[in-house]
């Protein structure tokens, strides 16, 4: 069960469904993280924004997710990101994860974050 969820789309994300999805009986700590679009960037005014995906992109964000939940001590991986219009206080992108203990569990949560924006 460790991935559990990895998508592209252009529907509202849900993050209670995502901790649905990560939530297993060996889990002592689920962690997510919402990436929401807020109503500055750099000093800038912003009333929305619009995400765009190479073809690839679906597959880039299973292959990030599948590494951090073939991590020792990950249970399982939930993550999401939307592409198209979306408004201030949308979700852009949405990762769970569940572990044993919190501090794998935050780990693994922001190496995730971490590693699909630098993808």
């Amino acid at each position: 069960m460790p991935l559990t969820l990895a998508e592209v789309t252009d529907l509202p994300l849900d993050v209670a469904a995502h901790l649905a999805a990560v939530r297993t009986a060996a889990g002592g700590a689920d962690v997510f993280f919402a990436g929401v679009v807020r109503d500055h960037d750099d000093g800038r005014s912003v009333s929305g924004i619009e995400y765009v995906a190479y073809p690839s992109a679906g597959q880039v964000l299973r292959d990030t997710a599948e590494a951090i939940a073939a991590r020792p001590g990950v249970l399982a991986v939930a993550v999401s990101h939307r592409i198209g219009e979306l408004a201030i206080g949308d979700a852009a992108l949405v990762a769970a994860v569940s572990c044993a203990h919190r501090g794998e569990a935050f780990a693994a949560c922001a190496d995730l974050v971490d590693a699909i924006k630098a993808a």
